[in-house]
C-alpha cells in the first residue's frame, strides 16, 4: 500500500464527509432529524461503494466494470483501516485538557453517571448473551460472542465497534465487526428519529421550558450552521507558530498519549505471557483493543501536565476539534467499508 493511496483515500472521505454535509443542507427532513453529516456521508459513500452500486452494476450488466462502486479496492481497503486507528484518537482526547478532580470529587459528580452507564450495559449484555444461549446460537448458529453485540453497538457505538475489530477477528468472529456497526447505526438512526418524535411531543404539550412550539428552532440550527455571534472559537493560540503550531503541537500531545497506552498494552501482554498465561494458558491482555489504554494514557499525560506546566499550555478546545475531525472520519469509514452481504446472510439474527 502506497502512501498516495493513503493520502487519495483521505482526500476522497474528506470530499465524501463535505458532500454529506450539502446533502444535509438541501434535503430538510434531514434537518428536521438532526443526522449528522458523518452519518450521511457514510451512507452515501455506501450506496456508491461495491456493495450497492458495484452489485448493481454486476447484476444488470454482467461485468467487472464498477464492481467497487465509485472507489478503488486500494481506497476501500484503507477506509477499513481508518475506524480501528482513529477511535485510538478519539479515546486518547477524552481527558486531555481538563483539570482532573481528586477522586472524592469525581466519584461524587460522575459517580451517578458511572452507575448508571454499567446498569445499561451490563443489562444489554445480559440480554444479548442469553438471547444466544437460549435463541441464536441453536437456531442460527451464531457464536456466543454475539452476545456482546447489542451493548457494544448501542452503548458503545461506531467507535467501540471499530476498536474491537481486531478482537473480532483474533476469536474467530470477523463478522462480529460489520454486525455491530450494523447495531450502531441502527442505534443512531432510532434514536435521533425517536428523540426528534419526543422532543416534539413534548413541545406540542407544553412540557419544554426552552421551546413553546417545534417551529422555534431556528433555520441556522437545522441546517447545523452556527449564528454569527455564536460562532466561538474554536481553540487557543497557546504556542508561537513561530516556535511550533498550536494545532501540530497538540496533535503530538495525542499520539503521546496513544503511544503511552501501545506501551502500557504491550507491558501488560508481555506480563501475562510470563505469568498466569504462561502458567494457565489462558490469555486475556492480547484481546483487549488498544482504545481504552489510550484513554489511560490520556489521563496519564494530563497529570503531568497538571503537576507541572507552568504556562497552562493545552487548550481543550483544539482538543475537541481533534476529536471531532477523528470521530467524523471514523464514522463515515466505518460504514463506507461496511460489509452489506455480511448483513445479508445474518439479517434474521440482527434483527432480533
Amino acid at each position: 500500500m502506497s502512501f498516495d493511496v493513503i493520502g487519495m483515500a483521505l482526500v476522497v472521505i474528506s470530499m465524501v464527509l463535505a458532500l454529506g454535509k450539502w446533502v444535509r443542507l438541501r434535503i430538510p427532513l434531514l434537518q428536521r432529524l438532526f443526522l449528522p453529516s458523518a452519518l450521511i456521508g457514510g451512507f452515501l459513500a455506501l450506496l456508491l461503494g461495491p456493495g450497492v452500486l458495484g452489485r448493481i452494476n454486476q447484476s444488470l450488466f454482467g461485468s467487472r466494470f464498477l464492481e467497487n462502486g465509485l472507489f478503488t479496492a486500494d481506497i476501500l481497503e484503507v477506509w477499513g483501516a481508518l475506524p480501528g486507528l482513529l477511535i485510538n484518537v478519539v479515546f486518547a482526547c477524552l481527558f486531555i485538557g481538563f483539570r482532573l478532580p481528586n477522586m472524592k470529587e469525581m466519584l461524587r459528580v460522575g459517580g451517578p453517571q458511572i452507575a448508571f452507564g454499567y446498569t445499561l450495559s451490563w443489562g444489554q449484555y445480559v440480554v444479548g448473551i442469553s438471547l444466544c444461549l437460549l435463541f441464536l446460537t441453536p437456531v442460527f448458529g451464531l457464536p456466543p460472542a454475539a452476545g456482546a453485540l447489542i451493548e457494544i453497538g448501542f452503548v458503545g457505538g461506531h467507535g467501540t465497534a471499530a476498536g474491537l475489530e481486531s478482537t473480532f477477528t483474533q476469536l474467530g468472529f470477523e463478522q462480529g465487526y460489520d454486525l455491530a456497526i450494523g447495531l450502531a447505526t441502527v442505534g443512531v438512526l432510532s434514536g435521533v428519529i425517536a428523540g426528534v418524535i419526543l422532543l416534539n411531543w413534548g413541545v406540542r404539550r407544553n412540557k419544554s421550558n426552552i421551546l413553546k412550539k417545534p417551529e422555534d428552532v431556528s433555520v441556522d440550527a437545522q441546517l447545523g450552521i452556527n449564528e454569527h455571534e455564536a460562532r466561538d472559537a474554536a481553540g487557543k493560540m497557546t504556542t508561537s507558530p513561530t516556535s511550533i503550531d498550536p494545532l501540530a503541537f497538540h496533535v503530538a500531545l495525542v499520539a503521546i498519549a496513544v503511544f503511552t497506552g501501545y506501551l502500557l498494552l504491550e507491558a501488560l501482554v508481555w506480563l501475562e505471557s510470563v505469568t498466569w498465561g504462561a502458567w494457565s494458558g489462558v490469555y486475556i491482555f492480547e484481546y483487549i483493543p488498544l482504545f481504552p489504554l489510550a484513554m489511560i494514557g490520556g489521563i496519564l499525560l494530563q497529570l503531568v501536565f497538571t503537576k507541572w506546566d507552568r504556562f497552562d499550555i493545552i487548550d481543550r478546545g483544539l482538543i475537541n476539534r481533534i476529536q471531532g475531525l477523528s470521530l467524523d472520519l471514523l464514522i463515515v469509514s466505518a460504514l463506507a467499508s461496511l460489509q452489506l452481504s455480511v448483513l445479508g446472510t445474518y439479517f434474521l439474527p440482527f434483527s432480533f
